[in-house]
């Protein structure tokens, strides 16, 4: 039987600060039944491999790079699905989220009424382990299994992963998206999130508004991205702008990645120290990439939601003992859109959202 972890927007945390990359405030029930349940089902051996603390290193340059160590990800985890479309059906052969062993589940989130009682939520949210962990507390986000929708992102599930930000205390907690053609591996709806206790510049790089009507904001830094902010009482209405982003290039057939975590309102120039600092909110990144059709990966790290955000989970001790900011920097702009591509691609974002 799956547990649910029921919350309201009154459950949603609106005071956290960076506070170097020591958690200042309390764990929340979200925390705790996310840290406790994986921790319980590592220790139950579920996994593919056991994760200790992985070896860590900030790569000198603007970028602020983390590289972690990560062998036995790239060697033990399951073999990607064939993908050859963004718009690929979801095929009930193939492995999905409804043929894992039911001792992965952690719970099932339903959100309730401020009042307390539980109300029928559009779609169901049922949390789980990923086997195959890139850091602490490494879970899928799976909307509603048995409705069996192909990795394509719909509003709710954007909706409830920004809810789920919101119900961590934790700076360090992330979630993301690799549409197929995005390094996604199973064509079965589903996002990443986990804990990785270092700051990335994507929680306070300075954005350029698009359409801040819309709320959308965009990224000039690289490797760039479309960005959009928000709080507690915007998350619906983000939600909805988000969906018609990436509606828009799946439209378009451009494969992109999402990533979603705390982080500054957004804004154009420098702000003060303490400015910086506020993560009352959630910046979520889009970025529309060259997609990857049975490409050969990379043999240092392959690039979609996480090595875009600046964490960069390398394969094999060589190359994270030696890469550069400038190596990485080259690795990742071979999956980024030619300038001329994207601009075209911000203006038809622009007349799209504005019509």
């Amino acid at each position: 039987m799956v547990l649910p972890f029921v919350y309201t927007q009154q459950d949603f945390i609106t005071d956290v600060c960076r506070s170097g990359d020591k958690l200042a405030t309390p764990l929340t029930a979200f925390d705790s039944a996310m840290r406790a349940g994986w921790t319980d089902r590592m220790e139950k051996g579920l996994f593919r491999y056991h994760l200790r603390g992985l070896e860590t290193r900030i790569l000198p340059g603007q970028h602020g790079f983390v590289a972690q160590l990560n062998v036995k990800r790239g060697t033990e985890r399951r073999k990607p699905q064939e993908i050859l479309s963004i718009k690929q059906e979801f095929n009930g052969k193939q492995f999905n989220f409804n043929k894992i062993n039911p001792d992965e589940v952690l719970f099932e989130m339903v959100k309730g009424r401020d009042g307390g009682t539980a109300s029928p939520p559009p779609s169901k949210m049922v949390v789980l382990v990923n086997v195959s962990p890139l850091e602490f507390g490494h879970c899928l986000f799976v909307l509603d299994p048995l409705r069996c929708f192909p990795q394509i992102l719909i509003k709710s599930a954007i909706q409830i992963s920004i809810e789920s930000v919101l119900l961590s205390s934790d700076p360090g907690f992330r979630v993301g998206f690799n549409s197929l053609g995005a390094f996604a591996s199973v064509n079965h709806l589903h996002l990443h999130g986990y804990y990785l206790d270092h700051e990335l510049k994507i929680e306070s790089i300075p954005v350029e508004p698009l359409v801040p009507e819309k709320g959308l904001y965009l990224s000039r830094e690289f490797p760039g991205g479309f960005v959009f902010y928000a709080e507690a009482d915007t998350v619906e209405t983000v939600a909805e702008v988000v969906c018609q982003v990436t509606d828009f290039l799946v439209d378009d057939n451009i494969a992109h990645n999402l990533f979603l975590t705390r982080g500054c309102p957004p804004y154009g120039c420098a702000q003060s120290n303490e400015d910086r600092r506020l993560r009352s909110g959630v910046r979520i990144v889009v970025w529309p990439r060259v997609a990857c059709f049975g490409a050969k990966e990379e043999s240092a790290f392959n690039v979609a939601l996480c090595e875009l955000a600046g964490h960069l989970p390398f394969k094999n001790k060589d190359d994270f003992e030696r890469s550069t900011e400038k190596d990485v920097v080259e690795i990742i702009q071979r999956y980024l859109l030619p300038q001329s591509t994207l601009r075209k691609l911000e203006q038809q974002l622009i007349n799209h959202l504005r019509h």
